[in-house]
C-alpha cells in the first residue's frame, strides 16, 4: 500500500495523540523549562515524521524517521524524570513509555520497508 500523505502514517497519529496526552496531563505544571522540553520533544516526534515524508527520498525520509525515533526516547527519559519528581503518575508515566516505543517501533518498521541502497 502506497502512503500518498503523512497524515495516513500510523506512527504520525500515534505521535499526534502522544503530544496531546503529554500537554494535557501537563498543563497546570509550573516547572515551565520542564514543561516546555517534554512537549517541545513530543511534538517534535510527529513533525520529523511529516518533515522527512514530504522530502520525497526514501533516504531522506529514513533520516527522519530515525529522528523521531530519538525524540521518543528523549520523551522516555523525560517520562522517567517527571515520574520521579511526582509531575506525573508511575501508571501515567508508563503508559506513555509504553506508547514512545510503540512509535518507534513502527518508525523502524517503515524504515525496513524503504527501498534504500546500501
Amino acid at each position: 500500500m502506497k502512503i500518498n500523505q503523512f497524515e495516513d502514517i500510523v506512527s504520525w497519529k500515534k505521535s499526534q495523540a502522544l503530544a496531546l496526552e503529554i500537554y494535557k496531563e501537563l498543563k497546570e505544571l509550573r516547572d515551565y523549562s520542564f514543561k516546555d522540553q517534554i512537549c517541545r520533544a513530543s511534538v517534535s516526534i510527529s513533525n520529523n515524521i511529516a518533515e522527512g515524508f514530504d522530502r520525497y527520498s526514501d533516504k531522506e525520509f529514513a533520516r527522519f524517521l530515525y529522528i523521531s525515533s530519538a525524540s521518543c526516547s528523549e520523551v522516555k527519559s523525560m517520562l522517567y524524570l517527571a515520574e520521579n519528581l511526582n509531575y506525573i503518575s508511575i501508571e501515567k508515566a508508563q503508559k506513555l513509555r509504553t506508547d514512545c516505543h510503540e512509535i518507534s517501533k513502527i518508525n523502524k518498521g517503515l524504515i525496513k520497508s524503504l527501498n534504500i541502497k546500501k
